[in-house]
């Protein structure tokens, strides 16, 4: 696929990490958030920074929220989204991973509302455990973000969908156009080693959805490349006269990492090569993992958060043996006080311009 146009990588490069945590796990058993934080999701809301983030106990995934006035402090305010009842899609996990949002990366970053409700995606594990089992994805509403009525799984593996057969993951949901885009990622099989890749659903009413007969649209790389075994968790924004796709690839060298992959029409992709925000070296925050990418701008400042990965001493935390660190921390356009520089790996496809 030839694009129309050069888009320029330096808008979106963010070449000075934070360096420590903002968000990280409270190792309190009987918390929410006892083990792990993940996947963060940052947006602007009554004149706040506000940001859901994923919670791990032991158990299975509940939903937090956090807010900062500076998108560098952040305070905890609680969880918002608990497991459901027994027998329920959401008995053991409720990830709540997005919320549908403006599309312009370098825009308000604020929430839309769909007949007056806030509409948020979220993705359940069938079992106890650390995404334990094939996951599904679902829709949920609220009227002020902190309490959210969970409606049934709108999307299961599809078996005959060798791509996905192994269950779903974190998901994407947006609108252009008067269409609902529902991108999510999936494995191909249960069991390891497996592949994860990106594909698409559209609905024009939120309750129906067809998969693109395309899917899936975002695949891994060739081995030896940083997404070699997964092409994960998409985070999709406008930008001049692109769609941007911040993804996060894992390669079998044991880490992943953000990358980024560009589109006209939101079915074609093509990635950049770029790795955005790398691991680190041995001893930091994030030198097995940095991925998982949540996208916030403030004027010309663009925050890339990320779920941040190392190893750990183990540690027994409710019967359950921790063995890594896992929290949110970013890197920026902008030096921090603590800002440790990054260079980016970059392709240098004449697509694509540093300029």
């Amino acid at each position: 696929m030839q694009m129309k146009t050069r888009f320029p990588i330096k808008d979106i490069l963010t070449p000075h990490k934070h360096g420590k945590l903002v968000l990280a796990p409270s190792l309190e058993p009987g918390t929410f958030d006892s083990h792990m934080v993940d996947c963060p999701f940052p947006f602007f809301h009554d004149g706040r920074c506000h940001m859901t983030y994923v919670g791990w106990d032991g158990v299975g995934y509940r939903t937090g929220l956090a807010v900062s006035d500076d998108l560098v402090n952040w305070h905890k305010q609680g969880m918002i989204l608990d497991r459901g009842p027994q027998g329920s899609a959401t008995q053991f996990n409720v990830a709540l991973t997005c919320i549908l949002r403006d599309n312009e990366l370098y825009g308000a970053s604020t929430l839309k509302r769909v007949n007056g409700a806030f509409v948020g995606t979220y993705h359940a594990y069938p079992a106890s455990g650390y995404e334990a089992g094939p996951a599904v994805i679902g829709l949920c509403r609220s009227d002020d973000l902190r309490y959210w009525q969970v409606e049934e799984p709108c999307m299961r593996p599809e078996p005959a969908c060798c791509w996905e057969a192994g269950g779903l993951y974190k998901s994407w949901l947006m609108e252009n156009d008067g269409r609902y885009y529902l991108f999510y990622n999936a494995k191909n099989r249960s069991h390891w080693p497996w592949i994860e890749q990106t594909g698409l659903a559209i609905s024009e009413d939120l309750m129906r959805w067809e998969r693109c007969t395309l899917n899936p649209l975002l695949w891994v790389g060739k081995s030896g490349e940083f997404d070699d075994l997964f092409a994960s968790d998409p985070f999709i924004v406008r930008h001049r006269d692109k769609w941007v796709n911040f993804y996060f690839g894992n390669s079998s060298d044991g880490h992943a990492r953000d990358g980024v992959a560009f589109s006209d029409d939101l079915i074609s992709w093509e990635k950049s090569g770029c790795i955005l925000v790398d691991v680190g070296p041995q001893g930091s925050l994030d030198s097995r993992h940095a991925h998982k990418a949540g996208i916030i701008t403030r004027g010309k400042d663009l925050y890339h958060f990320y779920c941040a990965v190392a190893p750990r001493q183990p540690v027994l935390l409710g019967g359950v043996e921790l063995y890594e660190s896992r929290g949110i921390t970013f890197a920026s356009n902008t030096f921090q006080q603590t800002a440790m520089p990054i260079l980016p790996a970059c392709a240098t496809s004449d697509r694509f311009s540093n300029a």
